[in-house]
């Protein structure tokens, strides 16, 4: 039997749960609360974080796409431009495009494209109401289940305004993001409405707009477990825990009988778990591939990133590249001792300040489909992960920090001043990070500017500068992908044929050989033998340019045919000394000696350094 000490310090515990500001409390009855002062104080605090919102994101108006995954969703999404339809309906309910099943993403891109075509503005602003709402349902839901309107205006501030969220919102394609989140958020609304009077029809409105959110993007799959959370805080729904809420009173059930409450909806999670696995494919990475150790050390190092970054939001980019070797020990351990150090104290002060438990699990948990733990793709951090995860933080943040100012008996102008100016210092730095995202070119070279050995940014800008024109710029780029993945034949030879025709004949070499180390296909490698012939001829080594031609031949002979027929009217057309060389090489090897002599002699006529050519290739 407990002892009547244990039981009295259970109940003061219990008690703590309930305890409120004095903010938090009714100020007026129900009735005419539409025209009460703290009615209007609530609508002006709306307009605020909505003028605020849509002020700080008004630049993406005018921004464009970006060349990464925008055209995927949009611009090249044949289905997608296409508008609403029936058959787009129909391909979007079964589209597993870019390794996931979202189809109401989709269609909310169909709309996008329906209304404002390719312009990119209304895609842009379509993002930045989706955001604008989140934030709005975030103040609503908190402030009605606790009352605190003040500490509820700021959580919903911090999110409205921090850096770490400007990349789902300024990126079409993370529509899938802002749109998720807004069904996650009216599903939570709607539990509360269900736990105020369980019953079938209002736990259906929850499960309609769980499936929506899921149908969006996968990563609200944690929903029956954060209503757990909330269960236990704000709700008060534990029974034998904590006392109803005198704010939001609802009935209370055994811990056992909310968990079985959440089976349905569990149901749905792990429908969407492996629908999303399948979905993705190759892209999930196996475990003998990547360890599980490893895993456990990059989720820890990406919590902790996490919370680095949202303490300290500067140097963020679109790409992070994979820590890999360059992770120290020390980086993951400190993670590790983060997580579990914050969660001892949450669950040690759970009774008495559960937003710290609600919060730190809620962070913790929204993180678990993006922390690395199923491995999909390269990255173990990204800034439009933390959007739903980082709520948790700021709750707790933001509730603990009142209290302590609380206790120090800090005036409401001393708490309204230093907030001001956490979120005026926040609102500059997003409002730099959305100016990154004015074009391609700018999102990558400040990702450049903020990462080191970052391959992704690299190769994205070679694209964007080669479709531009810009050669030269997109070569600097392509030398430096080069570098940074030795395993990437097309590229290492890419750089090698730009040697070549600057007549950088030795280093050329060195790059296709780094090509046929990599293993390219069967063409790639016919196409570099066939240059490493032209080049080792043009040095006067007879003997190895005779014999890559030959290894060209062997690679790919069809490759080799394309070649000749593709030669023949190029060089008649625009006669070259290195163009009759190439050609005059790939009919000798083939069999064509005659064709073969002509073809050199004219390179030799062409180039008075290839006059010994004709000859020595007879």
């Amino acid at each position: 039997m407990p002892s009547k000490t244990a039981s009295k310090t259970r109940t003061r515990n219990a008690r703590a749960v309930t305890n409120l500001p004095a903010e938090s409390m009714p100020s007026s009855p129900a009735r005419g609360v539409g025209r009460s002062p703290a009615a209007w104080r609530l609508w002006a605090a709306c307009l605020f974080l909505l003028a605020a919102t849509l002020v700080l994101y008004s630049p993406v108006g005018n921004h464009p796409f970006i060349n990464y995954d925008d055209e995927y969703y949009v611009v090249q999404n044949a289905h997608v431009t296409a508008g609403l339809s029936w058959d787009t309906l129909s391909w979007a309910l079964t589209a597993t495009e870019q390794q996931n099943w979202h189809p109401l993403t989709w269609l909310s891109h169909a709309v996008d494209c329906q209304l404002f075509g390719l312009n990119a503005s209304g895609h842009h602003w379509t993002n930045v109401a989706f955001h604008a709402l989140n934030v709005l349902l975030l103040f609503l839901l908190l402030q009605r289940a606790t009352r605190s309107r003040g500490r509820s205006f700021l959580v919903a501030a911090l999110f409205a305004l921090h850096p770490l969220n400007v990349e789902s919102v300024a990126w079409v394609a993370e529509r899938k993001n802002v749109l998720s989140t807004m069904f996650f958020l009216l599903a939570l609304g709607s539990y509360g409405w269900y736990a105020k009077k369980p019953e079938w029809k209002r736990y259906g409105a929850v499960a309609v707009l769980f499936a929506l959110g899921l149908a969006a993007k996968p990563m609200v799959i944690t929903l029956p477990f954060v209503l757990l959370l909330l269960d236990f805080w704000p709700l008060c729904r534990f029974k034998n825990w904590t006392p109803p809420s005198p704010i939001f009173p609802v009935p209370q059930s055994t811990p056992w009988r909310l968990a079985l409450e959440k089976l349905p909806l569990l149901a749905f999670s792990a429908a969407s778990a492996v629908i999303t696995i399948v979905a993705q494919g190759d892209a999930v990475i196996p475990t003998m591939l990547l360890p599980l150790s490893v895993r456990l050390e990059d989720a820890f190092y990406a919590y902790g990133m996490y919370l680095w970054k949202a303490f300290w939001p500067v140097s963020l980019a679109l790409i992070y590249p994979h820590p890999g070797r360059t992770l120290a020990a020390w980086q993951p351990a400190l993670g590790a001792l983060i997580v579990v150090g914050v969660a001892f104290v949450a669950w040690k002060q759970r009774f008495v300040r559960p937003w710290l438990a609600v919060g730190w699990f809620w962070f913790l948990g929204t993180a678990v489909p993006v922390i690395g733990i199923v491995q999909v793709g390269v990255q173990v951090i990204a800034d439009r992960y933390a959007y739903l995860p980082l709520i948790g933080v700021f709750v707790m943040v933001v509730w603990h920090t009142a209290e302590l100012a609380d206790h120090a008996g800090l005036s409401p102008l001393a708490r309204a001043v230093t907030a001001g100016l956490v979120l005026a210092g926040l609102s500059f730095l997003s409002w730099r990070q959305i100016g990154y995202w004015e074009s391609t070119v700018a999102v990558w070279t400040h990702a450049l500017q903020v990462t080191t050995s970052n391959s992704i940014a690299e190769h994205n800008l070679v694209d964007t500068y080669f479709l531009a024109g810009q050669h030269d710029e997109g070569m600097i780029h392509l030398r430096n992908y080069a570098r940074l993945e030795p395993l990437d034949p097309i590229a290492h030879a890419q750089v090698g044929a730009d040697l070549q025709d600057h007549g950088q004949l030795r280093d050329a070499i060195n790059e296709y050989e780094i090509a046929m180390r990599a293993g390219p296909d069967s063409k790639t490698q016919a196409v570099t033998y066939v240059n490493l012939a032209v080049i080792y001829v043009q040095l006067g080594e007879f003997s190895k340019g005779r014999e890559n031609a030959q290894r060209a031949l062997q690679a790919d002979p069809a490759t080799i045919g394309e070649m000749i027929q593709q030669l023949g009217p190029g060089v008649a057309a625009r006669p070259t000394a290195a163009g009759y060389l190439r050609l005059g090489l790939l009919l000798s090897v083939t069999g064509h000696a005659a064709e073969a002599q002509h073809a050199l002699a004219l390179a030799a006529a062409l180039d008075p350094r290839l006059t010994d050519v004709p000859r020595a290739l007879r």
